[in-house]
């Protein structure tokens, strides 16, 4: 969950002979944000009155501007994982006056007791740290390894919400709430969101086989596959590997084909901005071309929004998803196999990264698929026209549902 963010002022002692906030200072305000995180939960004596002491195991940092004196960062918290014995919480410091991304941080704590020995995480520690915020609702799965972080709502057909890249699962909010009759999940694919985030492990097919495995732990035989952008890659994947699990298929704002080489050479590059400059670098240069072109005048809520989550986004995460989405396979030779799955093809009427035409081309491979283009819309109907998008996906559904 990520807890409420702490302001630390950058002072002159905690800086080397250029001026820079150095690599041991910063060790220092990541540790204190966490202390005052707690001093403002459950209390700064919370593991000694439990006997346990959070040891760190491994700490890994990415810095990636300097910080000077009189600078205030701001420093957010995030549960990544939870286990028996031990959790993983996600650091990320911004500069306050103009957002900028400074350094990012995962700590791995293990509990131990007096002996030096592993012992189970405090309750009460448990509890503060998995308390979702209001509404949230979320549950957490461990599945191939790593813990997703799954919104479930209501009962009856199940569809499965596949967001895009670098989004989470929170692009699919309206339809999650609204879309009554269906049983609505909608996970933040490992790398994104809540969702444990690896230094390795990444791939559609690895994407497909996480979801699969969800859908066990969750008891769903088979669910409606609804896919953005690389979210359509995944259910292509999936729907190939795991075919008797598909009861239908909403491929919004993708693309079949794999990537060209020119489209190759951008996620590259898109991977040494990710690596150098930050998520929040590559959020300004995706933005763009993510929403309709007046995005930024005509629904400036929703620009922001969706530059926010984009640069909330882990680097592990982003590069682990650029590599797979670069070698994904072509997935037009799919197109006429998935005969006899009920299929509903949605595209913004003013995308820029996958036009309509590339959605036609897509529901014209499908037999007997259907096209809907939403209008006032670019490549996320679902953010930008949510009341015209759950419309369509819900007559879809209702005839997928019989």
């Amino acid at each position: 969950m990520p807890t409420p963010p702490i302001d630390l002022t950058v002072y002159p002692d905690e800086c080397d002979a250029y001026g820079h906030l150095n690599q041991a200072s910063f060790l220092t305000l990541f540790e204190r944000a966490r202390w005052e995180t707690m001093a403002r939960g459950p209390g700064m004596d919370v593991f000694q009155r439990s006997g346990a002491w959070p040891a760190v195991r491994k700490t890994t940092i990415d810095y990636h501007l300097g910080a000077y004196p009189g600078d205030v960062l701001r420093f957010e918290q995030l549960l990544v994982h939870f286990g028996r014995t031990s959790f993983t919480l996600r650091q990320v410091a911004r500069r306050t006056r103009d957002d900028a991304l400074i350094a990012t941080a995962e700590f791995v704590f293990v509990c131990i007791d007096k002996a030096g020995k592993p012992m189970p995480v405090p309750a009460e520690i448990q509890r503060f740290l998995n308390a979702e915020p209001e509404g949230e609702r979320l549950r957490r799965f461990t599945v191939n390894g790593v813990r997703l972080a799954v919104a479930e709502r209501g009962v009856g057909l199940p569809v499965l919400f596949i967001h895009g890249f670098p989004l989470d699962h929170t692009i699919w909010a309206h339809q999650v709430e609204t879309l009554d009759g269906f049983r609505r999940i909608a996970p933040d694919l490992r790398g994104f969101g809540g969702s444990d985030a690896p230094d390795l492990g990444y791939g559609m097919a690895t994407y497909a086989d996480d979801l699969a495995a969800l859908l066990d732990a969750l008891h769903v035989d088979a669910a409606v596959l609804c896919g953005v952008s690389m979210g359509g890659y995944i259910a292509f994947e999936f729907a190939r590997r795991h075919r008797q699990r598909v009861k239908g298929l909403v491929l919004m704002d993708t693309r079949a084909e794999a990537d060209t080489p020119e489209a190759r050479r951008g996620r590259e590059h898109a991977i040494q901005v990710a690596r150098e400059k930050g998520t929040g670098a590559l959020a300004l240069q995706l933005l763009p071309r993510m929403l309709r072109p007046d995005a930024a005048t005509a629904a400036p809520e929703v620009a922001e929004g969706t530059r926010a989550m984009m640069a909330s986004a882990p680097v592990q995460g982003v590069v682990g998803a650029l590599v797979a989405m670069r070698e994904r396979a072509d997935s037009t030779p799919t197109l006429a196999t998935l005969a006899g799955v009920p299929t509903l093809v949605v595209v913004g009427e003013q995308d820029q990264l996958t036009p309509p035409a590339l959605a036609r081309a897509i529901a014209d491979g499908i037999p007997d698929a259907s096209l809907a283009v939403i209008p006032g819309a670019g490549h996320l109907p679902m953010l930008e026209q949510p009341q015209a998008t759950t419309d369509a996906l819900r007559r879809f559904l209702l005839g997928v549902r019989g």
